[in-house]
């Protein structure tokens, strides 16, 4: 996979610009259909009131041809612009702020809290600054722990039906 920290932030201002919240960019696909996949959502949404297709193909159609203009791009590759989905990563600070209360998945590089690999439970906030904060969850057994953001190496909303 490439890596695209170059173009990110501006692809960030520009999503912002048209009224949404950049959430992940990624490469995928394979050398000759190479994808650039942006996932976007609505500023402050909550779990099941995120983007829509036809807010997708707006966004999509904004940043062609932005990104076709671009030399550091190949000449041909797919755009994906989509909604994180009901499983949204958990990537950035705010989004363990603003998901407090919400059930989350927290794989960790090795075993988080002396317990698991991956937990799950209720989030509860992010404490600290970046580069030292930790991640509160309330296990299903009611037990509250803390794990180093840098033990973890991925998390996200847990979908469940109400």
């Amino acid at each position: 996979m490439r890596s695209i920290p170059e173009i990110e932030r501006e692809l960030e201002s520009r999503v912002e610009g048209l009224g949404f919240e950049l959430v992940d960019v990624r490469w995928g696909g394979g050398s000759r259909r190479p994808a650039l996949r942006v996932r976007i959502d609505r500023p402050g949404s909550t779990p099941g009131h995120g983007v829509t297709v036809g807010e997708c193909a707006t966004v999509s159609r904004a940043l062609e041809p932005w990104l076709d203009a671009r030399e550091d791009l190949p000449e041909r590759y797919v755009l994906e612009v989509s909604s994180p989905g009901v499983d949204r990563p958990l990537l950035r600070d705010r989004d363990y702020e603003r998901f407090r209360g919400e059930r989350v998945a927290v794989k960790g590089h090795d075993i988080l809290a002396g317990r698991a690999r991956r937990l799950e439970g209720e989030l509860l906030g992010l404490e600290g600054v970046e580069g030292a904060a930790v991640v509160m969850l309330r296990l299903p057994n009611g037990d509250e722990v803390r794990i180093p953001r840098d033990e973890i190496a991925g998390a996200n909303l847990v979908f469940t039906w109400k």
